[in-house]
């Protein structure tokens, strides 16, 4: 069926009559003149059988051109059939930490070495597009957390703004608990969605001023099941030209706390040394049940306003052309 955007600009059509009416005519100099003995050789000029049908066609094609650009600007639009789209009523937010220690290199990446920040937007990004239906929201976190992406259906924007940041760009501390804090103050609160919060550290705890068990607790008043994620390997080798020796680099990964958040909002602790265990536990993550919700439908559209804006351009060049014709004459 046919729509108009903008059905109130039909209130224009009858500008032009009104602009007539009411609007005093210019006053024309008549200066010029021919005097002649008499008119009677000039008394047919005046009836020329051409003169008025062509001025009373003028008038119709202006008339005519007006109509088609006030159609135009009414914005016509085709509508199409009505399309249901899956939303399944999940708010999910993403909490990632770019503190100092996600530089570290110990997570393998297509058969190199890469550190853990460009391994968690590898495997992140693949997780995000699967979300069909969700609404995500992006959360870089340091010394202070912040809202990089609010929660949108759009996926694309999100990815792309995850695979824009760079470690220290919140600091080089771990403010966990302010980043609870903020996704419980993002989310909303509705008994029939599903709030998720996944939260990606390397660490511990060591800045901001909430504590993350309190923090936990406010998450789980409020119905956000908050899923933490331990990432960095544990056994790491090292060493100069002569030895080597193996170190943990994950030594500042507080899993306690981490595991009591969990527990607190009914989620879940995972632990991920590579990146193959960050990928299965994304998976795991993708299974996550939804909440059923009412069918939201969007209806395509397509704009038609060119055709008679296209047709107006065409009356004007035919009227501007008769005028040209008439001062040529």
């Amino acid at each position: 069926m046919i729509a108009f955007a903008w059905p109130w600009a039909l209130a224009l059509l009858p500008l032009p009559y009104l602009v007539y009416r009411l609007v005093p005519r210019a006053r024309q100099n008549n200066d010029a003149a021919l005097w002649v003995p008499t008119l009677s050789p000039y008394q047919g000029a005046s009836q020329h059988s051409g003169v008025k049908p062509q001025r009373r066609w003028l008038k119709w094609l202006t008339i005519l051109g007006w109509v088609l650009l006030v159609l135009s600007c009414t914005r016509p639009q085709w509508l199409g059939d009505p399309i249901e789209l899956p939303v399944s009523g999940r708010d999910l937010m993403l909490a990632v930490d770019l503190s100092g220690s996600m530089r570290t290199d110990d997570f393998q990446l297509s058969g190199r070495s890469v550190d853990r920040l460009t391994a968690l937007k590898a495997v992140a990004g693949a997780f995000i597009d699967q979300r069909q239906g969700d609404r995500i929201g992006l959360i870089l976190f340091g010394e202070q957390p912040y809202i990089q992406a609010p929660l949108t259906f759009d996926h694309n924007t999100v990815t792309r703004l995850l695979h824009e940041a760079v470690v220290g760009l919140a600091g080089n501390k771990t403010a966990i608990g302010d980043a609870i804090g903020l996704a419980v103050k993002r989310l909303r609160k509705d008994p029939q969605a599903k709030n998720v919060l996944i939260l990606l550290t390397d660490g511990a705890s060591n800045s901001g001023s909430l504590d993350p068990l309190k923090a936990a607790k406010l998450a789980a008043q409020r119905g956000l099941k908050v899923y933490t994620i331990g990432i960095g390997a544990e056994a790491v080798e090292v060493g100069s030209f002569f030895f080597k020796r193996t170190v943990n680099p994950s030594l500042d990964l507080d899993e306690k706390t981490l595991k009591a958040i969990a527990e607190t909002t009914g989620g879940r602790y995972f632990r991920a040394r590579d990146t193959e265990e960050l990928a299965q536990i994304y998976q795991q993550l993708d299974q996550l049940e939804p909440v059923e919700k009412d069918k939201q439908v969007y209806r395509p559209y397509t704009d038609l306003y060119l055709y008679p804006l296209a047709a107006a351009l065409i009356t004007a060049l035919l009227i501007g052309a008769a005028h040209g014709r008439e001062e040529r004459a």
